[in-house]
């Protein structure tokens, strides 16, 4: 059995949910002003290269956790690039 792929599912698993706890908060609390633009704009672009660079290589255990971790930092990031401009954080009012 090639361990080698296991070392990267594994590592891959960890840093995933090591980002996790964060994006729960953010989604629970729906604020997103204490983390950084500039942080979460590189760190999706950084997983998307990562997610092509598995692809070109056709390497799972770098494509699938990185893919996870986008997905749940991509919707932190709408959620800064839609509620910056109210200041503190306030979402717009809903209409009902």
């Amino acid at each position: 059995m090639d361990y080698i792929p296991l070392v990267g599912f594994a590592a891959g698993t960890l840093c995933t949910l090591a980002y996790l706890p964060q994006a729960l908060h953010s989604f629970r609390t729906r604020s997103v002003r204490d983390i950084s633009l500039l942080m979460l704009v590189s760190l999706n672009l950084g997983l998307l290269l990562w997610v092509a660079y598995g692809f070109l290589i056709h390497s799972l255990p770098i494509m699938l956790p990185n893919a996870v971790t986008f997905f749940l930092a991509f919707p932190l990031l709408v959620m800064k690039l839609r509620f910056h401009r109210y200041g503190a954080e306030q979402a717009p009012e809903r209409v009902r």
